[in-house]
């Protein structure tokens, strides 16, 4: 696929530091305002952010099929509104615009001074309205994994696994933008198994290394979206940490599966990567035994390969790393998700949201939740600052960072991180 703003020689007049999660080729959406002003769409360039309602109301955009009101909003949605196409053309303008060749809007020194925000002097927002939020348990390593811990290797997966991407439906309310605290979750728990339950703050709360993607507005309730259509259907992708207090969960899971052990909240990284900007960095997925249902077969490479990685910040400290793990080793990949999701009529709606579940490789260093790194609480990671860690404690912060590289362009996603209160 050809897409222009994806160019590997592009290069911007605004300055991008080696290494920089955002350069020309990577343009991702957010929602940030400064001080004394109203939230609004920006895009990150950089150390920068490139204000599409200042750049808009100069008349740079007229020729895209937006209006003011799509980039003077406090979510992504009315924008979003517009379609996949239509914002395939904002992108690509707005990659022409910040082109060094391009001399529209770098010959004009004031509006430049009106367009551009350093990233450090705005705050970002919570970038979309989430009206349904579905995660799914799609990494075969995680699934292998935790069946081995709470049944045995022979039954790890269960008979349905490799047939659907199995999911539950989340709690939107409580997804929350980065660096935005959580507090302790309570709730019923049953550490002895020979006594009644208890009630309390979690004693085992943990996080999960997902990655999830927002969707566009789809078809009429009643219609399924195919595994070829999925592509225009998703908008871009985020990181996510769904947090998890696994001793609540595990006394309340059955028969229904996750309650509050998963709805307290969920932090996401507030850039939007668009599809587009990673379709350089598809790669192919796992070879899908036993064969799949039609509805669920795909063609091409719809796996992509994201690296990520997982630190822990004691309060005063400097982090430990304690995961590095990628998004290729995802079982179901996004057009099956979605495909899956919908193929009994189920709607879906812009912005909407579906994360990965938690993503593991094969290897140890590769896991990404605490409930695999620690095994169940038997062993322990050390921290930088000679603590040690079986799951996450109250101050702690979790910082959690991804990006796509490939031909010396680096698509990356800026971090997700939250700290940790305790219960109140």
């Amino acid at each position: 696929m050809n897409i222009k703003a994806n160019n590997p020689e592009l290069k911007s007049w605004v300055e991008v530091a080696e290494g920089s999660d955002f350069p020309m080729q990577n343009l991702p959406f957010g929602v940030f305002s400064v001080e004394g002003d109203t939230p609004r769409v920006g895009v990150a360039i950089g150390e920068y952010i490139l204000d599409l309602k200042n750049l808009f109301e100069l008349g740079y955009l007229e020729d895209t099929p937006f209006e003011l009101a799509d980039f003077d909003a406090a979510v992504l949605n009315p924008m979003m509104l517009k379609g996949k196409l239509s914002m395939r053309k904002l992108r690509d303008r707005i990659s022409e615009l910040l082109s060094v060749e391009n001399e529209e809007l770098q010959k004009n020194k004031e509006e430049v001074k009106q367009v551009l925000v350093r990233q450090d002097d705005a705050k970002m927002h919570l970038p979309l309205y989430i009206g349904d939020y579905t995660d799914f348990y799609s990494s075969e390593q995680h699934a292998y994994n935790v069946g081995c811990l709470f049944r045995d290797p022979n039954n790890a997966l269960l008979p349905n696994w490799k047939h659907i991407p199995v999911g539950y439906h989340g709690r939107s309310s409580s997804i929350i933008i980065s660096g935005e605290p959580i507090y302790r979750p309570k709730g019923q728990k049953r550490p002895n198994p020979e006594q009644p339950p208890v009630f309390g703050p979690t004693n085992l709360l943990d996080f999960e290394l997902e990655m999830a993607f927002v969707t566009f507005q789809g078809k009429p309730l009643g219609n399924s979206i195919t595994t070829e259509e999925a592509d225009d259907y998703i908008f871009g992708m985020c990181l996510f940490n769904d947090w998890s207090a696994r001793d609540i969960q595990g006394w309340e899971y059955v028969p229904l599966g996750p309650f509050l052990g998963k709805n307290f909240a969920s932090s996401m990284s507030p850039w939007i990567v668009t599809l587009d900007a990673l379709e350089p960095f598809r790669v192919p997925g796992p070879v899908q035994e036993p064969k799949v249902l039609p509805y669920l077969e795909y063609e091409g490479d719809k796996h992509i390969q994201i690296n990520l990685e997982v630190a822990i910040q004691p309060e005063g400290t400097e982090e430990t790393v304690v995961s590095n793990s990628n998004y290729q080793y995802m079982y179901w990949n996004m057009n099956q998700q979605l495909a899956h999701h919908t193929v009994n009529g189920c709607n879906i709606n812009c912005g909407d949201m579906m994360a990965s579940g938690t993503i593991s490789g094969p290897e140890e260093h590769e896991y990404g939740s605490m409930l695999e790194i620690s095994w169940k609480g038997t062993k322990s990671v050390k921290m930088k600052d000679g603590t040690e860690r079986k799951f996450i404690l109250d101050n702690d912060t979790v910082i959690m960072r991804g990006y796509a590289e490939k031909n010396g362009v680096r698509i990356g996603f800026g971090e997700v991180a939250s700290k940790v209160l305790p219960a109140k």
